[in-house]
């Protein structure tokens, strides 16, 4: 693997969120030439890029820009051999108060980033997806023809921007591929996502405030689910593909927070906010993956248990508690 990055030159849209940075990183440990495209901003803000260590972050060529300004992506794909589509509004509760902003990112800079990739020719791009866009499932495991269900703006969103990876594929044989991360966690990810908005609370007070409990997710820890990114570019005959990466297994959100807290060694009191619920029809009630097909045309499977996992981002929040608002709510 790390042969074959070695002097590749790598362009990672939404290099600065969760996935985007870690897979960054690893990046340029393998000896890759990355450019970080991240969403300009008055600070020079490069997002969770600000917590890789500084001799890999020297090593970027960080582009602030806009991912719905086709000239920035354009310039930022020119002369790269691969890309990563990354870039995203991808918070649900967001999508719910702002549908038009959601849409309009998610869908425009996919249509950009498709266009600039079939304009400067690169090798593969590979585009990143959500098992959100399975909705509550209709069968377990979620295989990927199982059908598309837009339960909110923002897996809506998805669906239409997998669909253009689709066509771009079969209108100009774009070298594409679509791969569908099933809740990826770790360290780093924000406390809008469940695994930190218990630690964090578990860590820093007596009471859990949370939404649904009786929702169930797969949950892949982000090492492996870096590890699926850089295998769906190198393998070989996946273009056009759709591929899950998930673990297989299943855990209920009431499940999560006792195996948790009991990792913490705390006992506090769970709340349900309901503030924090999502509409009925719109809440996606389990999501399991079948991960076969990562198996099969990506030699991958997961390897870090979700007790592993957990340990080890409960040690990095640990450390790093000044990242996050405690007892904010975060869209």
């Amino acid at each position: 693997m790390d042969n074959f990055w070695k002097e590749k030159k790598v362009l990672v849209t939404g290099a600065g969120g969760f996935i985007g940075s870690h897979l960054v990183e690893k990046l340029v440990l393998s000896g890759a030439q990355v450019r970080a495209f991240v969403r300009y901003n008055s600070r020079g803000d490069p997002g969770l890029l600000k917590l890789i260590p500084g001799e890999i972050l020297a090593k970027l060529e960080i582009i602030p820009g806009d991912l719905r300004d086709m000239q920035s992506i354009l310039d930022a794909t020119l002369d790269c051999q691969y890309v990563y589509h990354l870039g995203a509004l991808i918070s649900i509760p967001y999508s719910y108060l702002h549908p038009v902003e959601v849409a309009e990112n998610n869908l425009v800079s996919t249509l950009n980033v498709l266009s600039a990739c079939k304009e400067n020719g690169v090798e593969r791009m590979v585009h990143t997806s959500s098992s959100e866009v399975y909705g509550t499932a209709l069968h377990v495991p979620i295989d990927e023809s199982h059908p598309l269900q837009g339960q909110s703006p923002y897996s809506a969103s998805k669906i239409g921007a997998d669909k253009l990876v689709e066509s771009f594929f079969c209108t100009y044989n774009l070298p594409a591929v679509t791969i569908r991360p099933f809740n990826t966690y770790g360290p780093r990810q924000s406390a809008r996502a469940v695994i930190p908005t218990i630690i964090t609370q578990a860590l820093t007070q007596d009471e859990i405030y949370l939404g649904n409990l009786d929702t169930a997710r797969d949950f892949t820890y982000i090492d492996d689910t870096v590890n699926g990114f850089l295998q769906a570019a190198t393998a070989e005959n996946i273009d056009g593909e759709t591929i899950n990466l998930g673990t297989g297994s299943t855990i209920k959100i009431g499940e999560l927070v006792n195996k948790i807290t009991r990792i913490i060694g705390v006992q506090p009191e769970i709340v349900t906010d309901p503030y924090r619920l999502r509409p009925e029809k719109s809440e996606v009630l389990k999501l399991v993956s079948d991960n076969s097909l990562a198996s099969k045309m990506l030699d991958w499977q997961p390897e870090v248990t979700l007790d592993k996992g957990l340990e080890q981002t409960i040690d990095w929040i640990k450390q790093n508690l000044d990242q996050y608002k405690i007892g904010t709510y975060e869209l």
